[in-house]
């Protein structure tokens, strides 16, 4: 009998103790499921601040000026320095396409045929890492420009590739600095198709890479503009366009008036427009940077901050800010408005 009893209660302490393993190890099964949902709904989160800080910034209504016309207007660097401006377009390569070799101009400030623009690459470097992104323009009002089939957009394409952007090339103007993107400022052409072209060439040649490459345009107010659209065909129209800054100056049919009282319906019927008919990321309102800037469209800083911002700033979540022109004639400008935005 005593043996019997030792034995049970050997079993007993076996099975107790197998007990307390089963326990053991549901409790290690439950606390591993506890950090495994830890860890998922961490992940969550942190998505979701990602996505919702790049929307934030995406979103982030800013001030562009373009560079690079007037030789007495301060480097690059000084633009930057200012903190006024999100996006800086350097202007303009203005010869390109038709198998000729491309020419930048770049007014009095370097001679890009002997080198001495590259000066301009620590500026550009030192911009980026102010969180400013520079950008190429290419076309403009004065030089010799066309595409005309979808061959010379490729070959365009990769020499702004390869010059300009991501690419190598034994002769970089700008230095070893590597751009954000490129800006339509196209005031000649044969028709909607040869741009939209190069916007395809372009895109195909930067996307899916480690840096985020913009594309950019600056049409005429009165839509469709005659070179980029929108329309169908036209390179707006292609939605590959992530800022388009619509120049309401120099075209007095669709400017804004400039009087605090002065009836602005009509702009603001071409400005829905824009919004309405572009399928771009974020529009733009162009205007001049002071009265001599441009020979029309100066809307003085407090008119403009009372009558004109508060209109259009409701009109769409496209909007995206001002772009100016430019900034040799940016004497306090975007300074005075840039805080109304």
């Amino acid at each position: 009998m005593a043996a019997q009893s030792i034995k049970r209660q050997r079993e007993s302490e076996r099975g107790t103790e197998r007990q307390r393993e089963r326990a053991s190890a549901s409790n290690m099964e439950m606390a591993w499921s506890q950090r495994f949902a830890f860890v998922v709904l961490l992940a969550i989160f942190l998505v979701a601040f990602v996505i919702h800080t790049s929307d934030a910034q995406t979103c982030k209504k800013f001030i562009t000026t373009y560079w690079g016309q007037d030789g007495n207007e301060g480097s690059l660097a000084a633009a930057c320095n200012t903190g006024n401006y999100g996006v800086i377009v350097v202007a303009f390569l203005n010869i390109f396409g038709g198998g000729q070799s491309p020419g930048l101009n770049l007014a009095g400030h370097c001679d890009p045929a002997s080198g001495t623009c590259v000066k301009f690459s620590s500026d550009i470097q030192s911009c980026q890492k102010m969180g400013v992104k520079i950008l190429l323009s290419i076309g403009g009002g004065v030089g010799n420009y066309n595409i005309n089939s979808q061959k010379d957009a490729n070959s365009v394409a990769q020499y702004l590739w390869n010059t300009f952007l991501g690419g190598k090339s034994m002769s970089r103007p700008l230095g070893a600095a590597v751009l954000d993107g490129i800006d339509f400022d196209i005031e000649q052409g044969n028709g909607f198709e040869s741009y939209a072209a190069l916007a395809h060439s372009i895109r195909k040649l930067t996307t899916g890479r480690s840096k985020k490459y913009f594309l950019s345009a600056a049409p005429q107010c009165p839509i469709p503009d005659a070179n980029l659209g929108p329309g169908l065909g036209s390179a707006l129209q292609t939605g590959l366009f992530d800022y388009v800054w619509v120049q309401f100056y120099n075209n007095p049919p669709c400017e804004f008036n400039s009087t605090a009282n002065g009836d602005q319906s009509s702009a603001l019927a071409t400005w829905d427009d824009w919004i309405r008919q572009t399928p771009a990321g974020q529009i733009f309102l162009g205007l001049p940077a002071s009265s001599s800037a441009a020979g029309s469209g100066f809307i003085p800083s407090d008119v403009l901050i009372s009558s004109i911002l508060p209109q259009i700033k409701s009109s769409s979540p496209k909007f995206g800010g001002l772009m100016i022109w430019n900034f040799a004639q940016d004497k306090g400008y975007s300074s005075a408005i840039k805080s109304s935005l």
